[in-house]
């Protein structure tokens, strides 16, 4: 913690901005994804002679099937392990997620971050305003997976390395 002193921790206006980029841009990946399968299952024998008196419904909820937990949790912990921190929305708002225990983030950190969002989401989503009541900004999430969020020091973005 005291490595942390002075480091300026992101608000919750780009925190929540990054979130609807990250969960737009999951969406658009899976409804890609769905497209492609759609339209490439005419190719396949045994799927082309499917009786059509079947219906197949596929959709992307995160509270109705086991499926879209799944993949919303691969897609934000995946991309939070691949991003060093920073998914594609947190690199557009210049923040980085960083342990308070480690100097790097692991992948089951980060898979049990993307989980968290669940637990953040719970009781109209409690746990998200639990930023404005912890000192360290931290929401349940973040507190799970022993995690905060901080500013990226723009010197210090520029100068990596490895991003």
């Amino acid at each position: 913690m005291k490595q942390l002193s002075g480091v300026r921790l992101a608000t919750f206006s780009s925190r929540a901005a990054a979130l609807l980029i990250d969960f737009l841009l999951a969406s658009l990946l899976f409804l890609t994804v769905m497209a492609a399968l759609i339209l490439t299952a005419k190719y396949i024998p045994a799927v082309r002679d499917w009786d059509a008196s079947h219906d197949v419904h596929i959709e992307l909820n995160f509270f109705d099937n086991w499926y879209s937990i799944a993949y919303l949790a691969m897609f934000f912990g995946l991309s939070l392990y691949w991003g060093h921190g920073r998914t594609i929305g947190k690199r557009l708002m210049k923040l980085r997620v960083i342990s308070l225990h480690h100097d790097h983030l692991s992948l089951w950190t980060c898979i049990e971050r993307a989980l968290g969002y669940g637990a953040s989401a719970l009781e109209l989503g409690f746990g998200f305003v639990q930023y404005f009541i912890h000192p360290n900004h931290q929401t349940v999430h973040d507190r799970i997976a022993e995690t905060i969020v901080v500013c990226e020091d723009r010197t210090r973005a520029r100068s990596e390395v490895n991003p």
